[in-house]
């Protein structure tokens, strides 16, 4: 296997991510390291975590440093080729039926008749994007096995026009919430990395980071509610882009005149998001906000 030199100064793993970080991502060792080899080999990146821990911004931050076009095919059960390869423009092949002259027949299988979609689009223009394939636990295993060849040889068989193949290899990166476990068929196709929650030091630098106006010991009260909430036992305990949401609104209110209690009990609806889990915290929550906001 090639190992491909990396643009823009590159160079290693914390070259990439001190580019990550004025991206304003602020990826740890393993992430950064993940990362460099994913780009340096050749191989998709697979990230996996719970939802909120930075998976989806890690693609968007590589993507920008790059300096490429962020193609995101979002996973859904019952997804399938014609959603994330391509699809035949059948309106128009049938009006090109129509047109043409008697005894001639029509080619219907031009590009200008071809719709793509996402994967066909890295594929043609692998220089110039990033592939993200976003959630892909929650697609089914019909749909895993069919990214195979995609992800084995950056190819793809089009019936009417033959195996189409990449001019170079892809960036590709998928992410995955553990809703059920990936095929190993897959997993062995990509470099392989597990993103935590942050350490409570990481996750307020992540929230100053992402957010100039949130004091520091507003960050770290947030971070220190957080942590507490995620040893519930939530339906969706908040991830970290909640706690920036968090943050930011708690500091918007108290801009207001609200006290620091007031404005982290208000904006609680920027961390929690479901309606039971709210109702299972709301005896002990005014102990808690007050707590980590003294």
């Amino acid at each position: 296997m090639t190992i491909r030199a990396l643009p823009n100064g590159l160079s290693s793993p914390e070259a990439l991510s001190e580019a990550l970080r004025a991206a304003f991502y602020l990826a740890d060792d393993g992430i950064a390291t993940a990362a460099f080899l994913s780009l340096a080999l050749g191989k998709p990146l697979l990230l996996e975590g719970a939802p909120g821990v930075g998976k989806t911004e890690a693609a968007k931050a590589l993507a920008g440093i790059l300096g490429r076009q962020l193609i995101r095919l979002q996973c859904f059960e019952g997804i399938d080729a014609n959603a994330a390869l391509y699809e035949w423009n059948y309106p128009r092949q049938m009006l090109a039926i129509r047109q043409a002259r008697e005894g001639e027949s029509a080619d219907l299988y031009r590009d200008d008749f071809l719709i793509e979609r996402p994967m066909l689009s890295a594929l043609r223009r692998p220089e110039s994007t990033v592939l993200l394939i976003d959630e892909i636990d929650r697609s089914d295993h019909e749909f895993e096995a069919f990214l195979l060849e995609f992800l084995s040889d950056f190819s793809i068989s089009i019936p009417e026009r033959g195996t189409l193949r990449a001019a170079e290899r892809p960036v590709v990166i998928l992410t995955s919430n553990r809703t059920r476990d990936l095929h190993e068929a897959l997993r062995r196709r990509c470099i392989y990395h597990y993103i935590a929650y942050p350490d409570p030091a990481r996750e307020a630098a992540i929230i100053m980071l992402r957010s100039s106006a949130v004091a520091e010991q507003t960050a770290r009260a947030v971070v220190q509610a957080v942590g507490l909430l995620r040893q519930e036992p939530l339906t969706k305990p908040p991830g970290v882009a909640e706690a920036v949401d968090w943050a930011e609104a708690a500091t918007a209110l108290a801009r207001t005149g609200a006290a620091w209690p007031d404005a982290f009990r208000r904006s609680i609806g920027a961390a929690l998001k479901d309606e039971e889990d709210l109702a299972f915290l709301r005896p002990r929550l005014d102990s808690l906000i007050a707590a980590v906001a003294a």
